[in-house]
């Protein structure tokens, strides 16, 4: 019988996940390409772990050390990247190679302080992607409107992993220093496989290449401030701009290209829609397009699923979970009650989100 590690398999659950994203073009959209390389990381991570714990190949260690530290760097880029307005360009974020650039330093010259380095490598990005994730989904201006809050959640997951594993590392030395490391390869095998895994899977929803069933609602946070007359302005242009333009319809639509449509930038929009309207911009533009849906599911025949796409939605879990949210049913059911009679819809409940900065 053929033993194979349980991180070979999960490395092939990546290599399928980033093939199919291949396959999608995701390479030819610039804010897709460092998570790409990113769950290409991992996959290789995922193979260097089953080789170490798998077969006690210790030699190996070395390049475990290094391609650690680049998935640290590597999470905060991809992440990064989905907040900046234009073009996004890897060469920006060259200066983040250093952390695996002083990783091998150490490892050629001086070993004894390699474990603690990576310890705070992790803790340090852990850190900072939670620090980009204070502003709520809205922060995420590159995102794709349609899996802003998945994007957001897979922020917030990566941020975690990363300080689990941070944690993870002080609990191995520990075993090591009580038991002699009984526990260790256990811990590293299993427990940094399936991580990778979480963190694949993450990093392709953020990518808006995948989706995940999910039906709670967006993070509630702080009330933002009272509108202004130019808050009033922009809102007000906004909206004529999406009944007139419906712009709502393009599947591809993000924070940026609005606030580039509207010769603004996100920030202001973002302030002006939370303040007036009292939510986050996926939030606005998701209003719209379960309101054209209603009207289609109402007044055709056509199949849900060709009306999802043709209002601006690629993924069936999140039209299904924004259409719960603002219409308080299914399409299904809301097609069945008002068959015949168009319904208008009650606004939703407000909720007041923190802006991008």
């Amino acid at each position: 019988m053929i033993f194979v590690p349980l991180p070979f398999v999960i490395a092939l659950l990546l290599a399928i996940l980033l093939i199919r994203m291949v396959r999608q073009g995701d390479w030819n959209t610039p804010e897709k390409r460092p998570f790409l390389l990113l769950i290409s990381v991992y996959a290789l991570q995922s193979v260097l772990i089953g080789i170490r714990w798998g077969y006690d190949v210790i030699d190996i260690v070395p390049a475990q050390a290094i391609v650690a530290a680049l998935i640290a760097s590597l999470a905060w880029i991809s992440f990064r990247s989905l907040t900046l307005e234009g073009p996004v360009s890897l060469v920006r974020f060259r200066l983040h190679l250093l952390p695996a650039l002083l990783i091998a330093c150490l490892l050629a010259f001086w070993r004894e302080p390699v474990g603690p380095v990576l310890t705070v490598i992790f803790l340090a990005y852990g850190a900072a992607l939670l620090w980009l994730a204070r502003h709520g989904p809205d922060a995420l201006v590159a995102s794709r409107l349609d899996g802003a809050l998945l994007s957001y959640r897979s922020l917030l997951i990566t941020a975690a992993a990363l300080i689990a594993s941070a944690i993870a590392d002080i609990a191995i030395s520990l075993d090591f220093t009580q038991t002699g490391g009984i526990h260790s390869g256990a811990i590293v095998a299993v427990g940094n496989g399936l991580t990778l895994l979480v963190l694949g899977t993450a990093a392709a929803v953020a990518s808006g290449s995948q989706s995940l069933e999910t039906t709670s609602s967006e993070p509630q946070l702080p009330a933002a401030s009272v509108p202004t007359a130019e808050d009033a302005t922009v809102a007000a242009a906004l909206d004529g701009l999406m009944q007139t333009r419906q712009l709502y319809r393009d599947p591809d639509l993000n924070l940026s290209r609005i606030a580039r449509r509207m010769n603004l930038s996100a920030r202001r929009v973002s302030i002006a829609v939370n303040r007036v309207h009292g939510m986050s911009v996926s939030q606005y533009v998701n209003d719209f397009r379960i309101r054209a849906a209603c009207e289609l599911l109402a007044q055709t025949d056509e199949p849900v699923t060709r009306l999802m796409f043709d209002c601006g939605f690629i993924s069936k879990s999140n039209f299904n979970r924004e259409f719960l949210r603002v219409s308080g049913t299914s399409p299904t059911e809301f097609r069945r009650r008002n068959r015949d009679n168009l319904v208008a819809l009650a606004p939703p409940a407000k909720k007041t989100l923190f802006v991008s900065p």
